[in-house]
């Protein structure tokens, strides 16, 4: 977590959390969320319109992916200064990219995943991983490397349903639906 977030933590320590105004997709996305974005329906589930914008400001990803953490109850946030902005998923708290050749496994937010602990098919056919920094689903992009992976015995994914995978693996995919 960065030092200024720190600070303004222990300066403002009573700031309300904030949920429904950020979004993580599957492809390892940031979405900021509107009120437009908020009616009309879920992040995950709730089509385009849903999403909100797409974020392209780097120094501002980098610095969401710098203090994205999870509380204990599996609910995924931003420390944006003294306040938590609890993320949406649409998938999973983490998007995996595998890299061509060793299959070194990295974050969305450029942290390197560890080892892999385990593998996961789901019945759309989505590899999900178990690496020693969390669970997440491969980026689209990244399955054909993952594939090798497979085939080289490296991987060797259960087959999962993946409605049982937020209470299986304890993250919150709708921190928003669950405040009410």
């Amino acid at each position: 977590m960065d030092d200024i977030v720190k600070q303004a933590m222990a300066k403002w320590p009573n700031v309300p959390h904030c949920c429904g105004w950020l979004g993580l997709d599957a492809r390892g996305q940031w979405f900021m969320r509107d009120d437009r974005a908020q009616r009309a329906g879920p992040f995950a589930g709730g089509g385009l319109a849903a999403k909100g914008a797409v974020l392209r400001h780097d120094k501002l990803i980098d610095f969401i992916g710098r203090n994205y953490l999870a509380d204990d109850s599996g609910r995924w946030f931003f420390q944006n200064g003294p306040q938590r902005v609890f993320v949406e998923l649409e998938a999973t708290p983490w998007v995996w990219r595998v890299a061509d050749g060793d299959f070194a496994v990295s974050g969305h937010t450029g942290q390197c995943a560890g080892a892999v602990e385990a593998s996961l098919l789901d019945e759309a056919g989505r590899l999900y991983l178990l690496t020693q920094a969390g669970f997440g689903l491969v980026h689209t992009l990244d399955v054909g490397v993952a594939a090798n992976a497979v085939e080289q015995g490296l991987w060797v994914p259960e087959a999962v349903h993946s409605t049982t995978l937020p209470a299986r693996f304890g993250y919150v995919v709708s921190p928003q639906a669950v405040a009410g």
